[in-house]
């Protein structure tokens, strides 16, 4: 006759190795989602480059310091009118780039999967405790999965914000351009030059 006692111990290692096993297993799989790239965020298009030249030529036979002088003068009537100078430089404060550290990807499933499974075995009777980390485990990692993609989603918001914001910008910038251009355009042909 067989010893209950001793196929009760056995078969509890076999569970506790089982047990031990799903675990790496799952915890090694979570840790494999660690070194994945981060996932590419679509970003807009930039806007169509408008061409910033302006060509004047002298209709009048405008001497050299008089085409120069005329140039400065309607530069500064211009910038005055349009409020937008091609000189300046362009570089707006919410231009500038931020960065922002973030956990490594993966990381939130790894640690739901490990305090869930030791919740799991707490909370579990002493001879299923084997069970209660295994299911512990897996309602961590649905817990940090889903904590992960809350933030990757908070994330692809505030960049498409940003998109959003950037290409207001460019195009503010590029209307205030093209008041410029038309500006000064008007000041030199009104004083005796073709303007392309």
């Amino acid at each position: 006759m067989l010893d209950t006692s001793l196929l009760t111990v056995g078969v509890r290692r076999k569970v506790s190795l089982g047990v031990l096993a799903a675990s790496i297993a799952l915890l090694s799989g979570c840790d494999s989602m660690r070194t994945l790239p981060p996932r590419p965020v679509a970003h807009a298009p930039p806007p169509a480059v408008q061409d910033t030249q302006v060509y004047v030529y002298p209709r009048n036979a405008q001497a050299a310091n008089q085409v120069d002088r005329d140039r400065y003068e309607c530069h500064t009537w211009a910038v005055k009118q349009s409020n937008f100078d091609p000189s300046a430089a362009h570089v707006a404060p919410h231009e500038r780039v931020q960065v922002v550290a973030m956990p490594a990807q993966g990381s939130d499933v790894a640690a739901g999967a490990a305090t869930g499974a030791v919740l799991g075995a707490i909370v579990s009777r002493p001879h299923d405790a084997g069970a209660g980390a295994i299911i512990g485990a897996i309602a961590g990692a649905a817990v940090g999965a889903a904590s992960e993609s809350s933030q990757q989603q908070q994330a692809a918001s505030m960049q498409r914000a940003r998109d959003e914001r950037d290409q207001q910008a460019a195009a503010d910038r590029e209307q205030a351009a093209s008041a410029y251009r038309r500006a000064i355009s008007a000041c030199l042909e009104g004083r005796g030059y073709t303007v392309k």
